[in-house]
């Protein structure tokens, strides 16, 4: 046989002829454009370019569909079809000097390398233990939701068997096929979820914990097919095959998994893993790939049961994840969608309907049937319609566990090049459909805002204060103790308080939520924290309740976990720290918190209560400020500039103002000529400032103000004459209500949004003092988000 130069003819190996590519050896490395050479000639250099061109390819696209709420999956799907013969591939003079023969070669094997440590990572972040935390709701989904599909595929195969390909018209090829429309992949889902914020909601965690039992089943189908295929040969190689892959998961589940028990039992607390068990783990990713590969099974299926037997969360789980995750997404899996597209053309389709139109039948088939399984499932269980068919859409959804199937297949010559083109599209389809009608039918916000006041002001003056108070670390929790110490629990107004230990998910793909006095906390939890809260609960104990929680989830969707707590508990008023607290008033040394400034903004947007957010100055962390506030006499001030967060501010110092350890200083800050003012507002503020003077006029502890301005200017001046360190502690309103004269000329000075434009000030270096600040915003009605207060009365009726 000759062949040429650049030219390529088949050599016939194993399962069928593999093209054999003679091509002239290069250099590596060129001198340059300038000594004449061409850099697509040299084979690092075009490896840079291929990798930098996919990469580009993929952002640029996912930033155009970012509007159409597409996840990344579609975009680099996308990105990989349009490197490909279906778009600039079928350019041959593109095709020939940009992507040869042998590219395909160097991005498959890195594109699988690629697949293999993406399916660890969904390994490592995967909890086992969710099953048998798991409910009636979620196993009857998952089965019937894979079972159902299996069967409604397979009767299907049988109706059009005369019209199958040949190759596809096998029990153990019927069986791959259908089982990968019935099951829905954890590893695809968690991204997608997360990148539509629906973790920590309740419709995200049913998904997760469903698609966990369906990847179980799943994983016993894929052994089965692999089963079938090896005693396609011969019968007893299938018994080989089974009894290879149950000593491999006995060496897995065994011991690995207490070597990665002995890891974190030899690594301290609270410091990282040692990187060389890093190194150590990522290799044995790649033996364990090398092991299933040698054994006959899947290879992607030893990186995957790897992940499984690390424990999820820190330390381990939550130091691998975060050391590879970024490099295996960002750089390595491109070249899996990359190979994916050079191998996907749409073109070949062309003229092989006969052969195509069965196995479209039966794709659709079963992923209908999927998507009406889980729909009815769920609707068995009374939860809403649309809760209902979000769930359908999200059990549907289809990537890269997928791909990496139709690359098996594709060795075992169960799908040619027609055929794989067609199945790419269609989970393609069905994946960028199925995002978007999951963000149009559910909101996971839309349970939070009621339409029932949850207020300081509308509490009863005898009645239990209901608080949700959220700690990030040691340094928010002496501060936070204090200012509870100071709302002056009473035998007749007792303070219970949810306290909420807020920490990120790292590490694990399903979010956390314990309740302390049901379960334990987790290892990752701060004894210190805990016992400093006992401590104040035991000094306290007529008048303070604290029962403790702890959240494990994203940053982007931690506050569903906070308005979900205030929910349940029909809390008043939640306390967020702010996301800088401040260590040294002189040289304005700061500590700043990753994510939390987002965090409290949500938590303004969409909380059903109403919110404080304490600002910290270092004062309450002052070792003589450390003792309880009752031991000593403090002073604290309120900056009343009128609407429902001034109202809910001063009614909140008005029940600090009861203790006799609190001397309280009221500023009411009125416009000239009281321009700008609107009528309703300024009733409803005489009203509560009128009650609050008469109710305080005896009490020589208050003093009541009022400063006249034109001005923000103005009203600037007024508040930096007070600062003189006598106070301790500033009270204000957020922004609702304000009357625009007084803050005017300040809104482009303001940096942190979610304090108000005064708040902001107030709590800046520049403004100095030692002082802490308080600023609270009132509950806001479901629906009544962009109102004014006296809009919000008309609306709803209720004062």
């Amino acid at each position: 046989m000759n062949v040429g130069i650049g030219e390529s003819a088949p050599f016939h190996h194993g399962r069928g002829p593999v093209p054999v590519i003679c091509r002239r050896s290069h250099k590596s490395h060129p001198f340059g454009v300038f000594y004449g050479e061409n850099p697509l000639d040299y084979s690092f250099t075009l490896i840079l370019l291929e990798m930098a061109m996919v990469i580009l390819i993929t952002r640029a696209v996912r930033y155009l569909l970012r509007p159409l709420k597409q996840p990344r999956v579609v975009s680099d799907m996308i990105g990989g079809i349009i490197i490909g013969p279906s778009i600039l591939g079928r350019n041959k003079k593109f095709a020939r000097f940009v992507f040869p023969e042998n590219a395909v070669y160097v991005f498959r094997n890195i594109g699988i390398m690629g697949l293999m440590y993406f399916l660890f990572i969904s390994g490592v972040k995967m909890d086992l233990a969710t099953i048998q935390k798991a409910g009636r709701k979620q196993w009857l989904i998952a089965l019937f939701g894979v079972l159902l599909p299996l069967g409604a595929v397979c009767a299907v195969s049988l109706l059009f068997w005369n019209y199958l390909d040949k190759d596809i018209a096998k029990p153990s090829s019927i069986l791959a096929i259908s089982s990968l429309l019935a099951i829905t992949a954890f590893p695809v889902l968690y991204p997608i979820l997360k990148e539509l914020n629906l973790l920590s909601s309740e419709i995200g965690r049913l998904a997760l914990s469903t698609a966990i039992i369906s990847d179980v089943v799943g994983i016993n189908i894929v052994v089965a097919f692999e089963a079938a295929k090896q005693g396609e040969v011969r019968s007893i190689n299938a018994l080989w095959y089974i009894l290879s892959v149950i000593a491999t998961l006995i060496f897995v589940m065994s011991g690995l998994r207490r070597a990665m028990a002995w890891i974190i039992r030899n690594t301290p607390a609270g410091k990282p893993v040692d990187q060389i068990y890093i190194v150590g783990i990522l290799c044995a990713v790649l033996m364990m790939g090398f092991l299933t590969d040698f054994l006959g099974a899947a290879i992607a299926n030893g990186p995957l049961w790897l992940g499984l037997a690390i424990p999820d969360g820190p330390p381990l789980g939550s130091t691998l994840v975060e050391r590879s995750e970024t490099f295996v997404t960002e750089v390595i899996m491109p070249f899996a969608f990359a190979y994916m597209g050079l191998y996907t053309d749409v073109f070949s389709m062309s003229g092989n309907w006969a052969s195509l139109g069965p196995m479209f039948a039966m794709a659709s088939v079963g992923l209908l049937t999927k998507l009406v399984t889980v729909f009815l499932c769920s609707l068995l269980f009374e939860m809403p319609v649309r809760d209902s068919l979000t769930l359908g859409f999200i059990m549907s959804l289809r990537g890269e566990v997928e791909i990496l199937l139709f690359f098996h297949w594709v060795d075992y010559k169960i799908l040619k090049k027609p055929g794989y083109a067609m199945m790419v599209l269609l989970i393609l389809m069905v994946t960028a459909v199925a995002t978007p009608m999951i963000t149009l039918l559910y909101n996971p916000d839309r349970p939070y805002m009621v339409n029932k006041r949850r207020t300081i002001q509308h509490t009863p003056p005898n009645a239990e204060l209901h608080i949700v108070a959220c700690i990030h670390d040691q340094q928010t929790v002496v501060g936070l103790i204090n200012l509870l110490d100071v709302s002056n629990p009473t035998l007749s107004s007792p303070c219970f308080v949810s306290a909420l230990y807020l920490t990120e998910l790292v590490g694990r793909a399903a979010p956390v939520f314990i309740d302390h006095e049901k379960q334990d906390p987790p290892s990752s939890h701060d004894k210190k924290i805990e016992n400093a809260l006992k401590r104040f609960q035991e000094s306290r104990a007529e008048y303070v309740y604290i029962h403790s929680y702890t959240a494990v989830s994203p940053r982007r969707t931690m506050y569903q976990d906070i308005c979900e707590l205030a929910l349940e508990q029909k809390a008043t008023f939640i306390i967020l720290p702010f996301h800088k607290e401040l260590y040294d008033t002189r040289g304005g040394t700061q500590l700043l918190r990753r994510g939390v400034q987002s965090l409290n903004s949500k938590v303004l947007d969409h909380a059903p209560c109403s919110v404080g957010i304490l600002v910290d100055k270092g004062h309450f962390r002052n070792p003589l400020a450390a003792r309880s506030f009752r031991r000593s006499s403090h002073r604290f001030a309120v900056l009343f500039l009128g609407g429902a967060d001034a109202r809910e501010a001063l009614i909140y110092a008005d029940r600090m103002a009861g203790s006799p350890e609190i001397s309280l200083t009221v500023v009411r800050f009125l416009s000239y000529n009281y321009m700008g003012d609107d009528e309703m507002e300024k009733k409803l503020d005489d009203g509560v400032v009128t009650w609050f003077w008469v109710k305080n006029e005896g009490n020589d502890r208050v003093v009541y103000r009022e400063a006249v301005v034109r001005n923000g200017a103005e009203t600037v001046a007024a508040i930096q004459a007070m600062n003189d360190n006598s106070y301790d502690l500033w009270i204000l309103g957020r922004k609702q209500g304000i009357n625009p004269v007084l803050i005017g000329g300040l809104l482009e000075w303001s940096e942190n949004n979610e304090l108000g434009v005064i708040g902001d000030y107030v709590a800046s270096v520049d403004f100095g003092g030692t002082a802490s600040v308080l600023v609270v915003q009132q509950q806001v009605l479901r629906g009544q988000e962009n109102k004014s207060f006296s809009q919000q009365i008309f609306a709803c009726g209720v004062c």
